[in-house]
């Protein structure tokens, strides 16, 4: 991965070149106000980090689009292209040195589901040994797992696992705690049994290296502004948090 970075890295861009921000569907942290797999417009995203990254970017004088597309082609574009970023992006160690951040935004409970009435149950992430886990391409989740010798069965969308834990496809899906009850049910997907949670992370915006210093931080100054200011509380109590 660092190779193919490093052989699509742009030249540095300057500040005030427009923004381009993707996100996925993964609600209620980002989502399509339409039902639709793709959004071209911010209208039609909305979303707990969709709001928070709107409010950040009023504050600020940049030009910007926000698009909603699936995880993959959004986060390679983050990785490749300056005055790209995605969110709301997991922080790890591994990522840091791979993206410039703009956040914390909020925070992400990892869950392991069960389908719906079963019986199964764990008091370590090592019990799901020898079950296949359902997941998507470069999603943090599923790479933590995948380095740790897990089955996983990645996908390129997160939209179709809850449909395929209920068809005995995958044994589990690896979910966010919130996030997954809330997607299975645009899925007409009901009663998931949270097995599991461990791993309660932050969530960023992640903005290509290529991205001027100042522009990074002007939004995080923003970030600070916005808090201040009570909007972010006040989209969080919006969404139940």
């Amino acid at each position: 991965m660092l190779a193919l970075f490093g052989s699509l890295a742009a030249v540095p861009a300057s500040a005030s070149e427009k923004l381009y921000l993707y996100t996925e569907n993964f609600p209620p942290y980002n989502m399509s106000a339409t039902g639709r797999a793709f959004e071209h417009n911010e209208n039609s995203i909305d979303g707990i980090c969709t709001e928070m990254v709107k409010a950040i970017l009023q504050a600020t004088d940049l030009d910007y689009v926000i698009k909603l597309r699936n995880w993959n082609y959004g986060y390679n574009r983050a990785l490749s292209k300056a005055n790209h970023g995605i969110f709301c992006t997991t922080y790890t160690e591994e990522r840091a040195p791979l993206f410039k951040w703009v956040g914390p935004l909020a925070q992400n409970l990892w869950t392991v589901f069960a389908p719906p009435g079963s019986t199964f149950t764990m008091e370590k992430l090592e019990d799901a040994k020898g079950k296949t886990i359902g997941g998507y391409r470069n999603d943090v989740r599923s790479e933590y797992l995948l380095k740790r010798g897990y089955d996983v069965s990645v996908i390129d969308s997160d939209d179709l696992n809850p449909k395929r834990l209920v068809l005995g496809q995958i044994d589990l899906w690896i979910a966010e705690r919130l996030a997954g009850p809330y997607l299975a049910s645009q899925q007409d997907v009901e009663g998931l049994v949270p097995v599991f949670s461990f791993n309660d992370v932050d969530l960023y915006l992640a903005m290509s290296p290529d991205t001027p210093d100042e522009v990074i931080e002007e939004l995080n100054e923003a970030l600070e502004i916005t808090k201040k200011d009570g909007i972010f509380d006040a989209i969080g109590t919006k969404y139940g948090l």
